[in-house]
């Protein structure tokens, strides 16, 4: 274990190294490699294909779940689209070396805010290979310098990606360690990277519940913590059910693996009766298997596909074809059980009751809060962000989904003609 933590050492040395040259780039450099990096997923996913069979068919094997093995398996679309959200990454403004708020004070110096990369970056995540390719991108266009640490389980397409993007990158006019990958599994090493203070600016963990709570618990390093999404949709007494039916469903089915799938469906009761034997075939035909309370059991009567609500389910985030369903009293009713339940990620109301849709805009304390559109949509790519780094729960420094500004912080900058302050 040793060597492989001088291994680890000598990595965040380079990083830093890196980070310093990273930094110094123009924007039109930083572009450059993102577009060579792009070329290159297109270009070599024959390879990068090859390599990921390896991992879906080790997780096969083991028995892991489908929706693990659905977001780590990569095709020829999905490298497309990486490649196309890195394209985006390099078409939007770069954050680094923007000026803020400068003012000359009564002292007469003029104060002002800088826009600057962290410096190094560390991100620990799990199943979804793409990850590799947009944290990396996003660090590299916010100046920084990056050391990724996946999963086991995409042990084989993360080294595969990393070299890609990194020699492509190294070919365009990046330094040489400006991405570098821990390829050793053995979590020993998560401690010693999450203990870099010194080495290593921020980390961002990227999973589940488990691989979270312990970087949280574990890091003396800054973190930027990316919540569990448990997310919601309210329909109300005044929705429009047709727009509340396609909201439902798209919210629950599009792809149910994903952290702003709907988990928990409320439903008012002056409309329950109408909307829920509705909404339940296309849900059904879809597979989704509904954890109802009892009013939404008898709504909908006996079904293989209609089970009773247990306590549990509630603020539960499936990450499946299982969806909580609960019919409710009222507005304030619903409010009650987001504020117990909510993991700040995503809500959503459907309503055309004014009134209402501001109220919860107002009062959901969330990351993202949607009125009469499906939570689906939060994501960086969809929010004009080119892709994310992850989706943010906390409220410092960042929220909702991080993209270039989040990568970046700031410095205060001073001007002044000899100017001393007086005692």
């Amino acid at each position: 274990m040793s060597v492989t933590i001088d291994v680890l050492a000598e990595k965040l040395m380079h990083a830093r190294q890196a980070s310093r040259l990273v930094a110094q780039l123009s924007k039109k450099a930083k572009d450059s490699v993102l577009a060579a990096v792009a070329d290159a997923l297109e270009t070599e996913a024959e390879y990068l294909i090859a390599e990921n069979r390896k991992d879906v068919a080790n997780a096969t094997q083991a028995g892991i779940d489908a929706a693990t093995i659905d977001r780590l398996t990569l095709s020829a679309i999905v490298l497309a689209g990486i490649a196309g959200d890195v394209r985006k990454v390099a078409s939007l403004e770069d954050p680094v070396g923007e000026v803020t708020e400068m003012r000359t004070v009564e002292s007469g110096i003029t104060v002002g805010r800088i826009q600057v990369p962290f410096g190094v970056v560390g991100a620990i995540y799990e199943s979804r290979p793409n990850v590799t390719v947009d944290i990396a991108c996003l660090c590299f266009k916010s100046g920084n310098a990056v050391v990724l640490r996946g999963g086991s389980e995409a042990i084989y397409s993360n080294i595969a990606l990393a070299r890609v993007i990194h020699d492509a990158g190294v070919s365009a006019g990046a330094p040489e360690h400006w991405v570098q990958l821990i390829e050793d599994t053995d979590r020993a090493l998560v401690h010693r990277l999450l203990q870099a203070k010194g080495e290593i600016d921020l980390v961002i963990p990227r999973g589940g519940a488990g691989l979270i709570n312990f970087v949280v618990e574990n890091a003396t390093v800054p973190v930027i913590e990316t919540g569990a999404g448990v997310c919601h949709t309210y329909v109300d007494a005044d929705a429009d059910l047709e727009k509340a039916h396609r909201i439902v469903v798209n919210a629950k089915t599009r792809r149910h693996t994903i952290c702003n799938a709907l988990d928990t469906l409320l439903v008012h009761e002056a409309v329950a009766s109408r909307f829920l034997p509705a909404v339940f075939p296309d849900l059904a035909a879809a597979g989704v298997e509904i954890h109802g309370c009892p009013r939404t059991q008898d709504i909908l009567g006996e079904s293989p596909r209609v089970l009773p609500a247990i306590d549990d389910d509630w603020g539960q985030e499936f990450l499946s074809l299982t969806l909580a369903v609960k019919v409710i009293a009222d507005f304030d009713t619903a409010m009650e059980h987001l504020h117990t339940y909510t993991s700040g990620h995503s809500e959503a109301i459907v309503t055309q009751d004014y009134s209402v849709g501001q109220r919860f805009m107002r009062e959901v304390d969330a990351a993202a809060v949607y009125w009469n559109a499906s939570t689906q949509f939060t994501d960086g790519a969809q929010f004009g962000l080119g892709a994310e780094v992850g989706i943010s729960t906390q409220k410092l420094h960042a929220r909702g989904p991080m993209a270039l500004q989040e990568m970046t912080t700031y410095k205060w900058i001073v001007y002044g003609d000899g100017a001393i302050r007086p005692l």
